[in-house]
């Protein structure tokens, strides 16, 4: 069995108070100690070395309202590095760029058709506003193969080619990679939504596309070729279940017909996979709500013996940019912190 060096175990505790400051803001070093289980020397020198590496920095003290010796607190250096995501729709693309904290810095958009690689290249860089860029995660419709990161078939975006992803990195000299849109708001809803907390658990996606996207084991699941999650094929009553729910066909139903549709879809989900809560995102799904998610609960239990939560989307604004950025920061911040994998 491998034992840890000691820059390894200097490595993985530098790792773990980084993650700690991120995840719960600016600490003390005795804050750090009794979260970390580490001895006073280990954090001693994990602050210096860190700050001596310029990733944290003093942010304050603790405690300035009451009486005796004040504790120093500590923060990360969130503009060591920022990242962007790109949302990338058949009408035009939004860009968000946020810093290693994930707070956003800047935005910009921009129509199609038109020049699409140009178009990223111009509106990340108009939303960085001169910050250097470290990690971008572009979101997409179509399959996006999990080894070779490309498109698996045409995702009706125009000017899309099949050397897009090189040439946007080309063009921005940085990590770019390419992730199915619906896969994006997945990992938003499982950090930020409705589904914080759950390892298993289904997005249904109810908007202009109908797809959904798959979490088990807290991992997202592509599938071989980037299929997982793809209801929106599925063959209902003599068509598929993207054509029977999408808004256009939604707006002519009653509510009881939209409802049974969507329950079907969902029920398949359920059937399959299991996944104990199926969140409804989109449009559709943030529009009709609780209440919506509470009507097809009922029509699920009613035909799975599986127990399956329904829940409405709680992810504020653009979930599959939000989930394009917290992608970006994962690889930004394993390349500037150290890959979390030597712990």
């Amino acid at each position: 069995m491998k034992t840890a060096t000691p820059a390894m175990a200097r490595a993985i505790n530098d790792r773990l108070a980084l993650d700690l400051l991120l995840e719960q803001g600016p600490l003390t070093a005795p804050q750090l100690r009794e979260l970390t289980g580490l001895s006073r020397p280990t954090v001693a020198d994990l602050i210096e070395r860190l700050r001596a590496a310029g990733l944290i920095e003093a942010a304050g003290e603790y405690g300035e309202d009451r009486r005796g010796p004040n504790a120093r607190l500590y923060a990360v250096v969130a503009d060591r590095a920022h990242v962007a995501g790109v949302d990338i729709r058949r009408t035009g693309i939004a860009v968000t760029v946020a810093d290693l904290a994930g707070r956003t810095v800047g935005s910009a958009v921009r129509a199609l058709p038109g020049p699409l690689p140009e178009l990223i290249v111009q509106a990340v860089a108009e939303a960085a506003g001169g910050r250097p860029i470290e990690a971008v995660t572009l979101g997409a419709p179509g399959l996006v193969h999990p080894h070779t990161s490309g498109l698996t078939g045409d995702n009706g975006v125009p000017g899309w080619r099949p050397d897009l992803l090189e040439e946007v990195r080309r063009g921005l000299g940085v990590q770019v990679v390419l992730e199915n849109e619906v896969n994006l708001a997945a990992i938003a809803e499982h950090r930020l939504g409705a589904a914080v907390g759950h390892a298993d658990f289904v997005l249904l996606w109810l908007d202009d596309g109908v797809g959904g996207a798959v979490v088990l084991g807290g991992q997202l699941r592509r599938g071989r070729s980037g299929g997982a999650g793809e209801v929106g094929l599925l063959e209902m009553a003599g068509t598929s279940f993207c054509c029977a729910v999408e808004p256009a066909v939604a707006r002519r139903l009653s509510r009881a017909e939209l409802v049974e549709r969507i329950a079907a879809g969902a029920f398949t989900v359920a059937a399959v996979l299991d996944p104990g809560l199926i969140v409804l995102g989109g449009m559709m799904g943030r529009e009709g709500g609780a209440e919506l998610a509470a009507e097809v609960e009922e029509r699920v239990a009613a035909r799975s013996f599986a127990p399956t939560e329904i829940r409405a989307s709680t992810v504020e604004g653009n979930a599959i940019l939000q989930g394009a950025v917290l992608t970006a920061l994962d690889l930004a911040r394993d390349a500037v912190f150290g890959e979390p994998s030597m712990a």
